[in-house]
């Protein structure tokens, strides 16, 4: 990949002259240092800064470029992102710029903090005066440099690439940098600035798109991707199409090229475990282990048993014992005996000793007697009911109001028994005329089943029309409004029922004594008018309920019948089956967006910015000199260079080649030219230019600083042709 940090600290900083400047690469992507005269800056690494703190201590550090991977387990990097020093190419943080400064000087091998070293610095084109000013004085007052000269990165990359016969002296510019998009015309071999122009559209944007682009295609995957993930696909796969629309139609077709087009990238997957089945040593050692507790639980419940068994025998031995003293005892003796026992009466003490023995034939798996239990019953029960069978004139008062009560106990016991039977008889019912109806399919199914069809098509539409009615009588007056009657409507019988009730209530308001409520029967009314319009509503419909039974007998015998679905309901939703995640659940695919993403440095408007296209911005630099010489815009034409990190995509020649050539008249000459290395060409272009002997005259001095004041630097611009 062309990026690629080097931040080794240098140990010969020494051995160079204090009159040996310092070069300096200031880019928005990445910042580059080293020393004059050399092909290669000594330093170079990714322009941000960020300031995690640590997750113990809570300590804040200061980390400078790219971050290790290893510090997320000590520092807390989420809650501080990265920060950059620039804002749309303009420095204007200048408190990170100064982190930046003091880690680039520190790795060049500066030891002290003052840098006696003239430096040449690099800066975006028209440059605010406010920015300049404001880096003059940091390199002044804090560092110290004895002198400064600051130059435009495209104009060293074109000097450069003209010193080695690329370019000619008049020609263009073309830089598509990190965060905004240049073109510089140049005469003579210098930039003239009243021709450039400017797009805010670069590489951050192209890879920020993409990052995206491939978030909505994949959200399941949002985390893997990273600002550098995707900054290293778009460097690796991304390419400008000749003509986006007929490359869009392409993948839209779906035709064999886009396959061969698209890529790719398979993340980072782990196939699950395969469970192979068990041996037959394996289940015969489970079904062993299974054995061996059950048995350990069969024990322990049997000396449960035989545990619960000796202390309910013992207790009933307790209890037979005090019986038998009980006879014993005589009548004076009894309340005292009793009082020491704890229990209050004889039969107190016959109905514990009947509760033990029931538990205690129980605990033994005994058969019941119920011959024994029915006898026991009606004793039970004529107790219970003692007073029912005698006459009222011989019974007092407190007496026939037990009989009261007895006798509504009875009758709600009678009823529930009969409820009861009637249930058992219904349900008797129910399975003699199922065994029917299996006796009927089995002697002719085709019959049976079409009868059975006829059969719900009848229920189904009387179900219909019974719900119909109780809506709204069977008419909706044209509005199709439920559970309104409409003027000129018929009304079913409780409906009238219901009407009748209300305004007789309402008519009997102020004739003489209002007696309402005086009678029991009065309080009726109300529970009348509150009952719904169908008075079957009470219970379960019969139509419905075998509906409903015909219905579950038809999906069970006929595949092919689907019941119908009620108004206002919907079937449950069928949940979705979860299947093993499997390879192609991990590749992420590109496709379009290989060619989608750059293309937004021809169509800005894409991502919301109403500004000129890198083909459409040659034309507004050439229009701005002024010059109406044909001759000079064609050598202006025939000398085009491309240079910044987002001119490496393949096919931006041919793409700006054509685009161009729209713009100019037919027949001209056009020559676009790609840089050597549009990445390091500025660096090594000002390298270059810093090692002239006639490089001093460019710069300007701290004393001329303090003497001509801040205000001086408005009028300074450096001579690229010495």
């Amino acid at each position: 990949m062309p990026f690629i940090s080097k931040i080794d600290r240098q140990s010969d900083y020494n051995l160079f002259p204090s009159s040996t400047p310092i070069v300096i690469d200031n880019g928005a992507s990445y910042f580059r240092i080293g020393w004059a005269g050399e092909s290669e800056p000594r330093v170079v690494f990714r322009n941000i800064v960020q300031r995690p703190r640590h997750k113990v201590t809570g300590e804040t550090i200061t980390i400078v470029g790219d971050h290790d991977p290893a510090l997320f387990k000590y520092f807390d990097c989420s809650r501080s992102g990265p920060r950059s020093a620039f804002e749309n190419n303009v420095v204007s943080q200048f408190e990170i710029m100064e982190y930046v400064l003091d880690f680039g000087f520190d790795r060049l091998g500066a030891n002290g903090s003052k840098i006696d070293h003239p430096v040449l610095i690099t800066e975006c084109v028209c440059n605010p005066v406010q920015s300049r000013r404001n880096m003059a004085e940091l390199l002044f007052e804090t560092y110290g440099v004895p002198s400064i000269a600051f130059g435009v990165d495209a104009a060293f990359s074109y000097k450069y690439n003209e010193q080695q016969g690329v370019c000619a002296k008049d020609g263009l510019a073309l830089c598509p940098g990190f965060i905004t998009t240049h073109v510089i015309p140049f005469v003579d071999g210098e930039p003239v600035y009243k021709g450039c122009c400017r797009t805010n559209v670069g590489g951050f944007h192209v890879t920020d798109y993409l990052k995206q682009l491939l978030s909505l295609k994949y959200p399941y995957h949002f985390a893997r991707f990273t600002w550098e993930k995707v900054e290293d696909l778009k460097m690796e796969h991304c390419y400008i199409a000749p003509d986006y629309a007929s490359e869009a139609r392409l993948f839209q077709k779906g035709a064999k090229e886009a396959e061969e087009k698209t890529r790719c990238w398979q993340l980072p997957w782990v196939p699950p475990p395969t469970e192979q089945p068990p041996s037959e040593e394996e289940i015969a050692r489970k079904a062993a282990i299974r054995e061996r507790q059950g048995q350990r639980l069969r024990e322990m419940a049997e000396a449960k048993r035989s545990s619960k068994i000796n202390e309910l025998e013992n207790e009933l031995q307790g209890l037979d014992f005090l019986l038998h003293q009980l006879d014993q005892v005589e009548e004076s003796d009894i309340p005292s005996f009793l009082s020491e026992t704890g229990y209050v009466s004889r039969q107190e003490i016959e109905s514990a000793h009947n509760k033990v023995t029931q538990s205690l034939r129980k605990a033994k798996g005994e058969p019941k007697n119920e011959q024994v239990e029915t006898e026991k019953a009606d004793l039970s029960t004529d107790e219970k009911y003692s007073l029912v069978n005698i006459p009222d004139d011989m019974l007092t008062p407190e007496q026939l109001n037990e009989k009261k009560k007895q006798l509504a106990i009875k009758s709600m016991s009678e009823g529930r028994q009969r409820l009861k039977q009637k249930r058992y008889e219904e349900e008797l019912e129910r399975e003699r005329k199922q065994q029917l109806e299996e006796e009927k399919r089995l002697e002719n199914p085709e019959l049976y089943l079409e009868q059975l069809h006829a059969r719900y098509k009848d229920l189904s539409e009387r179900v219909d029309q019974q719900k119909r009615l109780k809506t709204n009588g069977g008419n909706t007056n044209g509005n199709n409004l439920s559970g309104s009657v409409g003027r000129g409507e018929r009304l079913n019988a409780a409906q009238r029922e219901r009407m009748r009730l209300l305004t007789t209530a309402a008519f009997d308001r102020g004739k003489g004594e209002d007696t309402f409520g005086a009678r029991d029967e009065d309080w009726q009314l109300y529970k009348l008018m509150s009952k719904d319009n169908n008075d079957d509503d009470d219970g379960p419909d019969e139509d419905e309920a075998e509906l409903a039974r015909v219905s579950s007998r038809l999906v069970d015998l006929d595949p092919t019948f689907i019941p119908k679905v009620e108004a206002g309901t919907s079937q449950p939703a069928e949940v979705p089956r979860s299947r093993p995640l499997t390879k192609e659940d991990f590749q992420i695919f590109l496709g379009l967006e290989r060619s989608r993403c750059p293309e937004i440095l021809f169509n800005p408007n894409w991502i919301g910015v109403d500004q000129a296209g890198l083909d459409e911005m040659t034309g507004v630099s050439i229009r701005r000199l002024g010059y109406k010489d044909e001759g000079f815009e064609e050598r202006l034409t025939s000398s085009i260079l491309m240079t910044g990190g987002s001119s490496l995509f393949p096919g931006m020649v041919e793409r700006l080649e054509s685009g161009i050539r729209m713009l100019r008249p037919c027949g001209s000459t056009i020559k676009i030219t790609r840089a050597l290395n549009p990445i390091m060409d500025a660096w090594r272009g000002a390298a270059k230019y810093a090692s002239d002997s006639q490089f001093r005259t460019q710069t300007f001095s701290r004393m001329d600083y303090y003497e001509k004041g801040e205000d001086w630097l408005r009028h300074y611009q450096l001579k690229y042709t010495l």
